[in-house]
């Protein structure tokens, strides 16, 4: 399901990091920021490390001028929200922005207003992305899971000269007299049969 607004967003004590170079953009922002309770920092050229960041819970970033070095993680990355600020429309510095995968856009010059909606959309896009990427984990590993359970399964047939619900069932009364689950059981039968041509786990009965 994907994230939605229960109550109307509040960023009062949110902290912004503009990695901007000093401008009259940066002021505007600054300035924005202030009204609605969040602190702004600016930096530039480049943010020192990702664990500098832990502290921020949004970064504003010059679309213009803006280049991959300038972060420490890869693009599309990013552990916070971001919002991008533009001022040229470029083709190559829009493809650059969408591949940072910024989550909103403020554009350039920047004014009196705008950075509240802004906020909303990325806060909200940032939540819906890194769901789907858990999600996205989620599944990855039920997948390994089953492929683990279902390659044990198969080696067990091969092994005792038994169909498959047999073999399932003697993976199961191994998993529970190792008292482990059935997955690990599976894993080490599998390990056991790449490194030794073999099964070396203790028979069902």
């Amino acid at each position: 399901m994907s994230p939605s607004l229960a109550h109307t967003p509040n960023f009062v004590g949110w902290r912004a990091l503009i990695l901007h170079r000093p401008h009259q953009n940066v002021d505007a922002l600054s300035a924005q920021c202030a009204r609605i309770g969040i602190t702004a920092e600016q930096a530039w050229p480049t943010l020192d490390d990702q664990d500098a960041m832990s502290g921020f819970n949004v970064l504003l970033i010059d679309a213009d001028m803006g280049h991959d070095e300038q972060f420490p993680w890869a693009p599309g990355l990013a552990p916070i929200p971001i919002i991008a600020l533009i001022g040229s429309e470029a083709p190559g510095r829009i493809a650059w922005t969408i591949g940072q995968g910024a989550d909103a856009q403020l554009l350039k010059p920047i004014g009196s207003a705008g950075l509240y909606s802004a906020l909303v959309v990325a806060s909200q896009g940032f939540l819906r992305r890194t769901t789907q990427t858990q999600e996205i984990v989620r599944l990855k590993d039920q997948l390994a899971k089953r492929q683990v359970i279902a390659e044990a399964t198969a080696i067990l047939m091969l092994k005792h000269n038994c169909g498959a619900e047999a073999a399932y069932n003697r993976l199961r009364k191994t998993a529970m007299a190792e008292r482990r689950s059935i997955e690990r059981a599976a894993a080490s039968i599998v390990a056991g049969f790449d490194t030794h041509g073999q099964t070396n786990v203790t028979n069902g009965r």
